[in-house]
């Protein structure tokens, strides 16, 4: 094996025989949190009636984990690759238990909020860890792209999945049990991770943290996220959600302006400005605009139009959940050696597209089996087809010791977008059906034409944010076959440009 140029020096180590395994529950770890998301979802109205939570406050039982969540991870990611990755995923794990038993527990909604706080604080230390574990340890082209496969289709079908694992927990168990259900994954991660995850000791950033560059880059993001959460609740308009965006922008351009003059950064800038991986961010980041959304808006119309049950919701959602798993195992491992990286995410992405677009035609009547059926099948397809390379391109090309932050900044782009998304889309979605009402003099705000005229709208607001994913993926990622890149663990730091040929 020969590298053609002097920094793309490989790893000569044998890769770990028990990686496979290690794989089992890294995969394990990173299904707990996404699901964590969509089963709470289900389970919050039990929640807040059980614990007389207000209508004003049940939104802070989902903003309390997304803000400690997504304002964390650049601090998670930097703090795996400080400790090393299997102890931080390891604390992770525990620590995410342990707020879940607290969450189960609660008697009152502080007790409930400040767990749910608390998980999401181990959350950013656990899946950037999980991510990065990945990326070090599966450096092979062919195995890279199996690993991600699998690691791709459970990020994307987790969602879905918590939707059926969550309205079976609360319909036949209780709504705890959503926070309960942790537990039991976190035992078998952390039984498995002590066994069979291994770590080379030097592949970790011993640095000195970037303090400036943590508290900049967690403020901003915390005002990011929580701008959009506000914007959903008082109108893009207000003064504080304005403030809050106007004090996003400033810290974290600020956070750029340390991080270019700062000899330890938070998050080197090599990492980002790379045109792949930025593009994967950006990319990724929309795509799940427009998916969590929809998610939001599916659940809605299923359960409230269609009467569907809790349980028979998450069933409705499986042929998605199917569809990611085999565009991402059977269709981006697959071909993700064979062709470069921006065929897989884009077409993928406008496939997603065109299953988004059959939902805009959604009517009060509309049939499950010709027209949602069909339509999941695509979103699924093309989601899963584009998560893999996306995950795969993140972590691609950066030091080992920049493995942390770099799966930290893919975690960020989804948190992030989901935010965005379910604020954006619901906002979208209100007003429209609340024109809808004006314009045929209806005074009734549960009338269905009118709520599945909003899902509509701001469906259609999500098609179009999806080709633009897609568009953004074809403009900016230009890398070839993984085999003519180093990977993660590989060696020193490089461009995910330089090629290394393999004998």
């Amino acid at each position: 094996m020969s590298a053609s140029a002097p920094t793309a020096s490989l790893d000569k180590a044998q890769p770990d025989p028990r990686r496979w395994k290690a794989l089992i529950f890294i995969a394990i770890a990173q299904l707990m949190v996404v699901l964590d998301a969509t089963v709470v979802n289900i389970a919050l109205p039990h929640a807040q009636a059980d614990l007389h939570i207000s209508d004003a406050n049940r939104q802070w039982v989902i903003t309390a984990y997304s803000l400690a969540f997504g304002g964390l991870l650049l601090f998670g990611g930097r703090v795996a690759d400080l400790w090393g990755r299997k102890r931080a995923f390891i604390v992770g794990l525990i620590g995410f238990a342990l707020a879940s038993a607290i969450g189960g527990a609660a008697v009152n909604s502080g007790m409930l909020l400040g767990a749910r706080a608390l998980q999401g604080i181990f959350g950013a230390l656990l899946a950037p860890a999980a991510l990065s574990l990945l990326a070090v340890t599966f450096t092979e082209a062919k195995e890279r792209a199996t690993a991600f496969g699998i690691f791709g289709a459970i990020a994307g079908a987790g969602g879905a999945v918590g939707l059926l694992l969550g309205g079976a927990l609360t319909q036949y168990a209780n709504w705890r049990w959503a926070l309960y259900v942790n537990i039991i994954f976190a035992i078998v991660a952390v039984i498995g991770s002590i066994v069979f995850v291994h770590e080379r000791e030097d592949e970790r950033n011993r640095n000195r943290l970037d303090i400036p560059g943590v508290l900049l880059a967690t403020s901003g993001l915390v005002a990011l996220v929580y701008g959009f959460t506000k914007a959903e609740e008082s109108g893009w308009g207000s003064g504080f959600t304005i403030g809050l965006f106007v004090a996003s922008a400033v810290l974290l351009a600020l956070f750029v302006l340390v991080e270019s003059r700062t000899k330890a950064p938070l998050l080197p800038l090599r990492v980002v400005l790379n045109r792949n991986r930025g593009g994967a961010y950006l990319g990724l980041g929309l795509a799940i605009i427009g998916m969590f959304g929809l998610f939001l808006f599916m659940t809605y119309y299923l359960q409230g139009i269609k009467q569907y049950s809790p349980v028979m919701t998450g069933v409705a959602f499986l042929p998605m959940v199917v569809g990611m798993i085999t565009g991402s195992t059977q269709i981006g491992a697959r071909l993700m050696n064979r062709v470069p990286a921006r065929w897989l995410m884009g077409p993928g992405l406008l496939v997603a597209s065109l299953g988004m677009l059959m939902l805009t035609q959604m009517h009060v009547d509309s049939n499950y089996w010709t027209l949602i059926l069909p339509a999941e099948i695509l979103l699924g397809l093309g989601m899963g087809t584009s998560f893999m390379p996306a995950m795969s391109l993140s972590t691609i090309g950066v030091q080992p010791q920049d493995a942390g932050v770099a799966s930290a900044m893919i975690n960020t782009s989804q948190q992030v977008g989901g935010s965005i998304g379910t604020a954006l889309l619901n906002t979208i979605a209100a007003s429209a059906t609340t024109s809808w009402l004006v314009s045929h003099h209806s005074t009734d705000p549960r009338n269905p034409l009118a709520a599945v005229h909003g899902y509509d709208v701001a469906i259609w607001w999500a098609v179009g944010i999806m080709f633009a994913a897609s568009a953004l993926v074809f403009i900016l990622v230009n890398a070839g076959r993984p085999e003519h890149h180093a990977v993660a663990g590989a060696g020193a730091d490089q461009d995910a440009s330089v090629p290394v040929v393999i004998h």
